[in-house]
């Protein structure tokens, strides 16, 4: 099985968005550090995007990871999933 590159993981992590997210804006026009949340996710998106995330990747977010500034970018994500990855 070939190895997942960064845009393997990005196209994932907007179709996470693009079902869960809640967004006003086409995910696919939104760039890496823009804000979610000033794109229409609120909270209780946030909670439904770390689900589909924790399942999409088969892996936990840790308590004290469950914060906004983990998901407030799709490259604040990548970053988080990076992290989670490497423990």
């Amino acid at each position: 099985m070939p190895m997942k590159t960064a845009e393997d993981f990005q196209s994932q992590i907007r179709s996470v968005l693009r079902d869960h997210g809640r967004l006003k804006q086409d995910v696919s026009a939104l760039g890496p550090d823009d804000d979610l949340y000033q794109f229409g996710m609120t909270s209780h998106a946030s909670v439904n995007v770390m689900l589909a995330l924790e399942g999409e990747f088969n892996l936990e977010f840790p308590d004290d990871m469950l914060k906004r500034s983990v998901f407030c970018s799709i490259a604040s994500i990548e970053r988080a999933l990076a992290d989670l990855s490497d423990r």
